[in-house]
C-alpha cells in the first residue's frame, strides 16, 4: 500500500484503483496528508469501507449508516441523529475498528454517560442509537455480533412521571396568553386536538373545514438549518381528519380573518417552535401553572380523552398513532384500574347461572 510525497508542497498523497459495488473499476486520488502513515491509513480505511470489511473504523461505519438512512428517514430525524452521534458517540468510538469494540468498551462509554445526569429517557435514546449502528454493521458488514447486547442497556423508555395539564390547569393558563391571538389559538388547537407541533405549524386554510368542523392533517413543518421545510407527517397513520369543537372553529375563523391577505396555501401559524416555547414559559409564569413541554399538550389531550372514557382505539386514531399498542404503552398508567369491576361482573354471571 504505497504513498507518495508531493515534493513541491511537502505533503503526502495516495492514489489507487478500487472496484465499486456495481463492479466498475475506478481510480481514487487523495492529497494533503502530513505523513506517509496518515495517507496509508486513509487508503486502508477507504478500501475497508468499499469491501464491507469489519476492520473499518467506527467513524467510517457511521458514514455508511447515515448515507443509507438519508433516503429512509425524515430530514429532521437525520439531523437529530447527526447531533446525537457527533456529540455523544463518535468522540469515544471514532478511531476504533468496529471489530475491536468489545462489551467492555460499551460499558465504559455507558458509565461516562451515567455521570452526566441526563434524563433516563435521553440515556435510553443515545444507547439505542449505538445499538442501531452496530445492528447495521452485523446485518450488512459481516460483524459477528453486536457488542451492545452483552453490555446491556441504560436509561428508561418512558419517563417515570408523565407531565400534562388537567382541564383546570389549562383553563388557568390560557387567559395569560390571550393578548397574543396567534399564541392563544395555537395552544387552543394543540390542547383540544392533540396534534403534534410540526402538524400545527404546517396548517393552511385549505386544511381547515369550518363548515364540517374538522382539520385535515397531511403534512408537517420543520425548521432545519435555518430553512422552512414541509414534509410528510411522521407516519402514514398521521394523515388523518380531526373533528374539532365549535368553539375551536370560532377561534380559528376569527384568527384567520385577522391575517392580512391570507392565501389558501399560506401557513396559518407562521412562527417557529422556539417562539411557541417562549410563549408557554411566559404563560406559565403569569398564571402560576406548572411548566410542561409543548409536546406535553398532546399528552394533556390524551389524558383528557381517557378521563372522559374514550377507548384506546379512538384515541390512537385521533392522535395519529401507527398502532393502538403505542397508545396503550404510552398512557396505560392513566387508565383506571377496573379489576374490581371485572370480578363483580364475573360474580354476577356465576350467580345467574346457578
Amino acid at each position: 500500500m504505497p504513498a507518495y510525497k508531493d515534493q513541491v508542497k511537502g505533503t503526502w498523497y495516495t492514489q489507487f484503483y478500487y472496484e465499486t459495488w456495481t463492479g466498475e473499476r475506478k481510480k481514487k486520488f487523495k492529497r494533503g496528508f502530513s505523513t506517509k502513515r496518515e495517507a496509508q491509513a486513509w487508503e486502508r480505511d477507504f478500501l475497508d469501507k468499499q469491501q464491507a470489511n469489519p476492520d473499518m473504523l467506527f467513524s467510517s461505519l457511521v458514514e455508511l449508516y447515515m448515507e443509507d438512512m438519508k433516503s429512509r428517514l425524515r430530514q429532521s430525524t437525520i439531523e437529530n441523529k447527526k447531533v446525537m452521534i457527533n456529540l455523544k458517540i463518535l468522540p469515544y468510538f471514532k478511531d476504533l475498528s468496529i471489530s475491536s469494540i468489545k462489551p467492555t468498551h460499551i460499558r465504559r462509554w455507558q458509565n461516562k454517560l451515567l455521570k452526566m445526569n441526563y434524563a433516563d429517557t435521553y440515556l435510553k435514546t443515545i444507547n439505542n442509537q449505538l445499538v442501531a449502528i452496530f445492528n447495521y454493521a452485523v446485518k450488512y458488514y459481516d460483524l459477528k455480533e453486536n457488542p451492545c447486547h452483552k453490555a446491556g442497556s441504560i436509561g428508561k423508555k418512558n419517563a417515570t412521571e408523565m407531565q400534562f395539564w388537567t382541564r383546570e390547569e389549562y383553563n388557568q393558563f390560557i387567559p395569560s396568553v390571550a393578548n397574543k391571538p396567534n399564541s392563544k389559538v395555537a395552544f387552543e388547537v394543540l390542547y383540544w386536538t392533540g396534534m403534534r407541533i410540526g402538524e400545527l405549524m404546517a396548517l393552511t386554510p385549505n386544511d381547515i373545514d369550518l363548515d364540517n368542523k374538522q382539520i385535515s392533517v397531511n403534512k408537517s413543518y420543520q425548521r432545519i438549518n435555518k430553512q422552512d421545510i414541509i414534509t410528510e407527517p411522521k407516519t402514514p397513520k398521521s394523515n388523518r381528519i380531526i373533528a374539532i369543537t365549535g368553539f375551536v372553529c370560532d377561534d380559528l375563523k376569527k384568527y384567520m380573518d385577522m391575517i392580512y391577505e391570507l392565501e389558501p396555501t399560506d401557513r396559518i401559524f407562521n412562527f417557529t417552535k422556539h417562539f411557541l416555547t417562549h410563549e408557554m414559559k411566559r404563560g406559565c409564569k403569569l398564571s402560576g401553572v406548572k411548566k410542561i413541554r409543548l409536546h406535553d399538550l398532546r399528552h394533556s389531550h390524551a389524558s383528557l380523552l381517557i378521563e372522559l372514557g374514550f377507548s384506546p382505539l379512538l384515541i390512537a386514531e385521533r392522535l395519529g398513532h401507527e398502532k393502538v399498542e403505542t397508545t396503550l404503552n404510552t398512557y396505560s398508567h392513566l387508565y383506571p384500574n377496573k379489576q374490581n369491576q371485572v370480578v363483580e361482573a364475573l360474580e354476577k354471571i356465576n350467580l345467574e347461572s346457578n
